[in-house]
Order: structure tokens, then C-alpha cells, then sequence
């Protein structure tokens, strides 16, 4: 049930968060279509790709195919106000996928009994997978690049799984809300990582 839910939060935040960028982009039907389906399921199947999961699984989600391509009609024909005040909330439905999706990928790597490296890793890349594809489609630089913190949260997140400190649906839950809420706040504060400027 976890799983389950997490997997569709997580896709529709992404395809939001991929329709949205394809609007400001000025892209057409199709081009919103390509880059919320890219985002929505670009996480999962890096996620598929790490820990050993058939590709061909990610063809067997039809109604969250369906899900998506509804979205991202809704999106496209939304008034362009509409669109420009729905990209203020960019940045929460992106956070929302990466927290999903982060769980989802250092949840996987333990059932498969994986060491703490491996769940680290699935769940930074499977929270960002998404995001990267977005952007990369879009000519943005990835957001996982940029100055406020990102990939961060989802390494955490996949460390508190990772160590057992997440267990059940509640702690799950809430580790969902930190993720979003930490997100949120390096945004808004704009919290960075360390960086080596050369002058």
C-alpha cells in the first residue's frame, strides 16, 4: 500500500512538474506529452535499472499512463495565468517527486537486501532521475546542479532507511513530510553546498 502510494504521488508530482516546464518552454502538445512522461517515469526507471528490475515492468502501469497523459492535457490547456501561477508551485510538486521517488528507491535496494552504498545510491539517483530527464530535455541545467540544496535530501533520506530508522507507514509518512519540507526550506532560504569558485 506504501509503495503504491508513493509510486503515483510521485509520478503525478514529476509529470506536473514536466508539463509545467514544457509550458514556459513554449513547447506544443506533443512536446509537453514527451517531457511529462520523460519526467514522471524517468525516476522509476533508473530506479528498475539499479537494483535489477525488468524494464519492461515500468509498461505494465496503465492507468498511471493514463493518469499522466490526462495531466498533461490539463496542463496544456490551462489559461497561460493559470500556468504562470501553477509555476510558482514548480518547485513543491518537483519536491514532492523527489521525496517520493527517493523512498521508493532506497525502499527497493533494502528488499533486495543491498549494502547502505547501494541504497544511498538508489535513492539520490531514483529521487533525481526524473528531474535530471526534465531538465536535460528542457536545455536547463539540472536542478540537481544548482545552488540550492537538492540531491542531498533524498542521500539523507535513503540513509535513515538504509540504517533501519524508518520502518511501517507512519514513519515512512513522515520522512515523506521532512524530505518536502527540507526541500522547501533550501529553496526558500537558499541553503548551498559548499563550491570552489574560480575568479
Amino acid at each position: 500500500m506504501t509503495w503504491d502510494v508513493l509510486n503515483i504521488i510521485g509520478t503525478l508530482a514529476f509529470a506536473i512538474s514536466g508539463a509545467i516546464i514544457a509550458m514556459r518552454e513554449d513547447y506544443d502538445i506533443l512536446g509537453v506529452q514527451v517531457l511529462g512522461f520523460t519526467t514522471a517515469f524517468g525516476g522509476s526507471t533508473i530506479r528498475n535499472l539499479l537494483i535489477g528490475i525488468p524494464i519492461e515492468t515500468i509498461w505494465t502501469q496503465g492507468d498511471l499512463f493514463i493518469a499522466v497523459f490526462i495531466t498533461n492535457i490539463i496542463i496544456f490547456i490551462l489559461p497561460n495565468d493559470w500556468v504562470l501561477k501553477w509555476d510558482k508551485w514548480g518547485i513543491l510538486f518537483d519536491a514532492m517527486g523527489l521525496a517520493s521517488f527517493a523512498i521508493q528507491g532506497a525502499m527497493s535496494a533494502v528488499q533486495i537486501g543491498a549494502p547502505l552504498s547501494a541504497v544511498l545510491v538508489a535513492a539520490t539517483l531514483t529521487g533525481c532521475g526524473g528531474g535530471m530527464t526534465r531538465d536535460v530535455f528542457a536545455g536547463r541545467k539540472p536542478m540537481i546542479f544548482r545552488e540550492e540544496i537538492y540531491a542531498l535530501w533524498a542521500t539523507l533520506g535513503g540513509l535513515m532507511i538504509g540504517v533501519g530508522l524508518i520502518q511501517g507507514p507512519w514513519t515512512t509518512g513522515a520522512l515523506f513530510v521532512a524530505i518536502v519540507t527540507l526541500r522547501m526550506l533550501s529553496v526558500h532560504f537558499r541553503w548551498r553546498l559548499p563550491r570552489h569558485s574560480v575568479s
